[in-house]
């Protein structure tokens, strides 16, 4: 295992980290001897970084987490988890949810807390309740020893974020179809500039860039002098970049931890040749020939009028198609483009087919009938229905969560 140095705290970090929203489930339940299997084998071969979250797993990840590294484990390891903006109505939430949250992990210090999923509206709501003064409290007290940020908006939102705070991380979604992406190549490199810790999510935009590649792209792949697998050219895309201090995979598979702790004892930075970064280029490429929305993510008819987050729809829309990841996609278009964890709505059918985003679009796409399509294949009565249920779910635990603390 390699490992980088976050500059503002010192710690020398696993190059791989451990992202413990896709643990392995059956019935919809994690199965925990399997999930505590896999957490203590990636120690054991180097990795210590652990990123989790209340919301994942419907709530359920944190107390495995803990429960996993309660046995002797804790030391050895940094847990990061996160104060999700959906949950907080009042600055007395914050610190309620920590609490919460430190007796779910079964550990009295959280090693990285981030403020969860940014973008300017949560931005702007935490700012409005004192999150900063929050985060300095948590330090002074002990609760916290770093703070970071995760963020999921424009690259204007990250750099105001990036200099609003002494942050000593930051993760972003990040990998070679997502270069322009949200904070993109430029926001990396503006993080990495002021010595902050760069955490990244999405290398294989949610498992898709290490399927089996469509035809078009395994021909690419195939004129390497060293055959690789597409989750190995992803990942080695990503650790390329020295800027790049942790990548965190959601391993669910034993075959897929140990093939990931394999590349992160080998992929070296800046240690692809030229031939081999103009493959990815020219894979870059041949995706988005393949999507069915050729949107590049460049943000440019952004923002819409009516609400609509348009790259992020033809994102998860790609994903379904391209992919065949329709699961995951359906879930992430649930929860991200929906008011289910507090979010504003931004999902496709609010487009009011004003045309504003037709006419800045460089790469000159049909929007308004791709957001059509979007609504269609997303937008049905039994999402409807997921939805009500899930809701409802997420505002029970947060309920039985906080009369505990206050019994």
């Amino acid at each position: 295992m390699q490992y980088r140095k976050i500059k503002k705290t010192g710690d020398e970090l696993s190059i791989l980290g451990f992202g413990c929203m896709r643990l392995p489930e059956k019935n919809g339940r994690i199965q925990e001897k399997r999930a505590k299997a896999q957490i203590r084998y990636a120690i054991e071969h180097g990795v210590n970084y652990f990123d989790t979250a209340m919301p994942y797993h419907v709530g359920a990840s944190e107390p495995l987490l803990g429960r996993t590294l309660s046995g002797g484990l804790r030391n050895k390891v940094k847990i990061a988890t996160k104060l999700s903006p959906w949950l907080v109505k009042t600055r007395a939430d914050m610190d309620t949810l920590l609490n919460i949250q430190l007796s779910k992990l079964k550990t009295d210090h959280i090693d990285y807390y981030l403020l969860h999923s940014l973008q300017k509206g949560y931005w702007e709501h935490f700012e409005s309740l004192g999150a900063l003064e929050f985060l300095e409290h948590a330090k002074k007290d002990g609760k916290i020893v770093s703070t970071g940020f995760s963020f999921h908006g424009d690259k204007e939102t990250f750099k105001t974020i990036i200099d609003s705070y002494d942050w000593d991380c930051c993760q972003i979604q990040y990998n070679y179809l997502d270069e322009d992406n949200q904070a993109g190549t430029k926001g990396l490199r503006y993080a990495a500039e002021k010595d902050i810790g760069v955490i990244v999510m999405e290398p294989l935009r949610g498992g898709n860039l290490g399927k089996k590649s469509p035809p078009e792209v395994q021909s690419i792949w195939d004129e390497a002098d060293i055959k690789r697998s597409p989750v190995e050219w992803a990942l080695r895309w990503i650790w390329d970049h020295p800027e790049v201090t942790v990548v965190l995979s959601g391993m669910n598979e034993e075959t897929h931890i140990e093939e990931n702790i394999r590349i992160a004892g080998e992929a070296l930075p800046c240690s692809l040749t030229e031939k081999e970064l103009g493959l990815v280029n020219r894979a870059e490429k041949t995706f988005r020939k393949l999507m069915k929305a050729g949107c590049t993510g460049c943000r440019y008819c952004m923002p819409c009028p009516s609400g609509v987050d348009i790259p992020t729809c033809f994102e998860l829309y790609n994903n379904h198609h391209v992919f065949g990841d329709k699961q995951n996609a359906k879930l992430f278009y649930m929860g991200r483009l929906y008011d289910l964890f507090g979010y504003k709505p931004s999902h496709a059918s609010l487009c009011e087919n004003c045309g504003n985003c037709e006419e800045a679009c460089p790469q000159n796409l049909p929007i308004q009938d791709l957001l059509v399509d979007v609504a269609n294949e997303f937008e049905t009565t039994q999402m409807a229905i997921l939805r009500w249920f899930v809701k409802r779910i997420y505002a029970f635990r947060k309920w039985l969560d906080f009369r505990k603390v206050r019994e």
